[in-house]
């Protein structure tokens, strides 16, 4: 890290997870030893990394992985728009709807009916049906088709890496060009 990095002022981060795996939080969590020189350029703001559930201010970056498969991802993702100068779609969930997004042929009569009235492991039947459970999307979206995204980190998920090099890229001041193939990790 340079010096003129540490004179900064620190990056404000937040992070969420839509309609995916946690996984890329898990590879951005495998920097390992360099989160010690994470901290030093950047503070977490709501994020599970701190457990901060709300915003409290706006933030510099969003890293969101997930697309939007019910009415909470989707108001999830407006507020990170809403509270993030640069929003950032982290994995395939974010960017195409990833496995999720294997649904999308199928009717939500269909999938309710196999999922809550024909399930093996099911006793009682029944289509949940309770306000506080959000309501499912007609299909998955990826964020983009949702809110402006205005970069993206490829990968299934991301390499932890590849989180390292956007956050001191975007830490000095410069775009988020770097990506090329190697920077794609789809195992």
């Amino acid at each position: 890290m340079t010096q003129q990095m540490t004179q900064k002022k620190k990056l404000v981060v937040a992070t969420t997870s839509l309609a995916g795996c946690f996984g890329c939080h898990m590879s951005f969590l495998d920097i390992d030893e360099k989160i010690l020189e994470l901290i030093e350029i950047v503070d977490f703001s709501k994020s599970p990394i701190n457990d901060i559930k709300e915003f409290n201010q706006i933030c510099d970056v969003g890293l969101v992985e997930g697309g939007c498969c019910n009415s909470e991802n989707v108001r999830v993702l407006r507020e990170f728009r809403k509270n993030c100068k640069t929003l950032i779609a982290v994995g395939q969930c974010a960017i195409t709807g990833g496995l999720p997004a294997m649904r999308n042929g199928i009717s939500l009569k269909e999938i309710f009916t196999e999922v809550y009235l024909n399930g093996q492991t099911l006793h009682n039947k029944l289509i949940p049906n309770d306000e506080e459970i959000p309501m499912i999307l007609d299909r998955v979206y990826p964020c983009h088709e949702i809110v402006k995204i205005d970069a993206y980190l490829p990968g299934c998920a991301p390499r932890a890496e590849l989180f390292w090099e956007a956050l001191i890229a975007i830490a000095e001041g410069k775009k988020l060009e770097f990506l090329n193939y190697d920077s794609f990790k789809y195992d």
